[in-house]
């Protein structure tokens, strides 16, 4: 693996031009422009694609991974892939958890490239939303459904850029292997870490590229582009209140509802402290340079002193900031009681933490139980993953950050890329305990929230698509193919 320091690195984005923008936000229902009037050839095979594993149901809990798999790997065959080239791996416990690994042989030049998407997704009731989930819809310049975002775009797009080169006969310095996988989502047989526990040498490679990053939008024109190079750590805990019970006509003190209730509230007002990392300090560093003056200031200030409160204060008010300062928990689901007119003999609340790296499982549970302050309040921790803590951040991988800072600068207004650590999590802290560095970028623009994944209606830019179509296409020939700046057929 190539190494590139910090400094090098915020170097590196500090030579970058950087051009101030106000704020702004796509309104639901609200027009996206841009889209394009006209298909190329390359962009309707890959709208093809999108819409084909769009409309496979491949929810974690209830639809079939494998069929969407086993889809995908029929136009690998179709387009002359060798079936030896095209495995769709399926546990044996799990028949509709089915992952697809292909590998797009090279020169041999260098370990390969890995290029990972998941093709599950959340749950999504026909009840809640306008329309079909399971059906590609375009309006107003999205496209809607199931998916759209997170994150069978960049699966569709990974799929239709490997035929594209088949078709073209591009040959590349080093094997590409794309992994299209299953449970990112919910996680029972993880698709990645199942892969690597037991088909590594099928997806072993130099590093990864997978969701994370991505590009923001302000008044919709690029604000900078972001390359996630480290991820919070999600881990549940569940809160337990138990008690003797008894009639409820005569009521006593210790309730458990009550009590558990009076843990939560205690939780509720507790703020972990700012915990800034490799990534995350480079992270508000260079994003004070396109931000409003308030929050520039503040992320400013909190770079120099981690212990500026003030600072903390200011950047925690936009929240897509202020769980990038520090661990977070907040309550997620909610039990207690067995009966009406009975007292409660049980209470019970799930709490949600997303964990910086840096930080560890078990100090987060002795802080909880610390915030608490009741011994009869039980906090019990369900069971993390994969070694994702305790683990030093990355600086990106230098030729990648090469091509896409020079691809960002063709195709998005020389707009700063800047490293990122996501709060949501991915299937990149699998890879990255197993010794696969993994960075997210994608070339994919949207304003703050405005994709609403795992929400109702998801939807994508259907520019931004085609934008991310084209950005891949090139990104993964520059660094598979020849040496940074040369040019791109």
């Amino acid at each position: 693996m190539h190494a590139l320091r910090t400094t090098a690195l915020v170097a590196t984005l500090a030579s970058l031009s950087f051009a101030p923008a106000a704020h702004a936000r796509q309104l639901p229902g609200q027009k996206a422009p841009g889209a394009p009037t006209t298909l190329t050839p390359q962009q309707q095979a890959a709208r093809a694609v999108y819409k084909e594993l769009i409309e496979i149901n491949t929810v974690d809990s209830v639809g079939d991974v494998t069929v969407a798999a086993r889809a995908m790997a029929a136009r690998f065959i179709a387009a002359g892939f060798p079936p030896a080239d095209v495995q769709v791996l399926v546990p044996p416990d799990r028949p509709n958890k089915g992952n697809l690994v292909v590998r797009y042989h090279g020169k041999g030049t260098g370990k390969p490239l890995l290029l990972l998407a998941h093709l599950d997704v959340v749950a999504a009731l026909r009840s809640d939303w306008p329309r079909d989930p399971f059906k590609l819809v375009e309006e107003n310049g999205f496209f809607l459904g199931r998916g759209t975002a997170d994150d069978k775009s960049m699966a569709s797009m990974f799929v239709a850029n490997l035929l594209r080169y088949k078709q073209e006969g591009f040959v590349p310095q080093r094997d590409l292997i794309l992994a299209l996988t299953a449970d990112e989502e919910g996680g029972a047989t993880n698709g990645v870490s199942w892969l690597i526990a037991n088909h590594k040498n099928l997806i072993d490679a130099e590093y990864a590229i997978n969701e994370g990053g991505g590009g923001t939008l302000k008044d919709d024109q690029p604000l900078f582009h972001s390359v996630q190079a480290a991820e919070k750590v999600p881990v549940n805990y569940t809160l337990t209140a138990l008690n003797s019970g008894g009639h409820s006509s005569v009521p006593r003190k210790d309730n458990a509802i009550y009590q558990l209730a009076n843990g939560l509230a205690r939780l509720e007002k507790y703020t972990f402290p700012v915990d800034l990392n490799e990534i995350s300090r480079p992270f508000f560093a260079q994003t004070a340079k396109v931000e409003m003056p308030s929050l520039a200031t503040a992320m400013r200030a909190i770079v120099s002193n981690s212990s500026d409160t003030a600072a903390a204060r200011v950047i925690s008010t936009d929240p897509r900031y202020a769980s990038m300062l520090r661990t977070s928990c907040v309550a997620t689901r909610l039990s207690g009681g067995h009966a009406d007119n009975a007292l409660p003999q049980t209470a019970t609340a799930n709490i949600n933490c997303r964990i910086v790296p840096t930080s560890n499982a078990a100090d987060v549970k002795a802080a909880i139980e610390r915030v608490i302050a009741d011994s009869g309040v039980k906090v019990t921790m369900r069971e993390v993953r994969g070694d994702r803590f305790g683990k030093k951040t990355a600086a990106i991988d230098p030729g990648l950050l090469a091509a896409t800072t020079m691809l960002t600068k063709k195709m998005f207004n020389d707009v700063p890329v800047i490293p990122t650590m996501s709060t949501g999590a991915t299937d990149g802290a699998y890879l990255r305990s197993a010794g696969i560095p993994t960075y997210g970028v994608s070339g994919i623009f949207s304003a703050p929230g405005e994709t609403n994944a795992h929400g109702r209606d998801e939807k994508l830019r259907i520019k931004s698509f085609y934008d991310g179509l084209d950005f891949l296409y090139q990104l993964v020939k520059q660094v598979s193919g020849p040496p940074i700046g040369k040019p791109i057929s």
